[in-house]
């Protein structure tokens, strides 16, 4: 595989498995269900326009949105999603075709209003550099 290969969608399915792998029992998904209320804790990973490559590193810019049913439980799936991506950098992802060199927060999670008052959410920003994963 060489870089070229690579989709921002590998970055994407990277980070929503770091997240789900560090937090079982939270749903990981990149679209949000239509009945998003009852499916709570959740948090929703989508890579963002940006970021670029140099034909061997990539970086994308991943947009992380936590939702739970109360301000607290927000903050705590927040700061637990934010420290598994920073963990991950310089791993591997088991399951994805990418290794991890750096994780960096530029936009730390912040709340936004979801327009539901029974969901509460938080929004931020990682920088992910990371190469393909050299064939076994």
């Amino acid at each position: 595989m060489t870089p070229g290969d690579l989709t921002w969608g590998d970055i994407e399915q990277a980070a929503a498995l770091i997240v789900s792998t560090a937090l079982p029992g939270t749903r990981v998904v990149n679209e949000l269900p239509a009945d998003l209320e009852k499916k709570l804790p959740l948090v929703q990973v989508q890579v963002l326009t940006g970021g670029g490559d140099d034909q061997v590193t990539d970086t994308a810019l991943v947009d992380v949105d936590t939702f739970a049913a109360t301000r607290t439980a927000m903050w705590d799936l927040a700061r637990d999603v934010r420290a598994a991506l920073l963990a991950a950098a310089g791993s591997h992802v088991p399951g994805a075709r990418v290794v991890i060199d750096s994780v960096e927060t530029t936009a730390r999670p912040a709340p936004v209003s979801y327009g539901n008052p029974a969901i509460r959410r938080a929004v931020a920003t990682y920088a992910l550099t990371s190469r393909a994963q050299a064939p076994a």
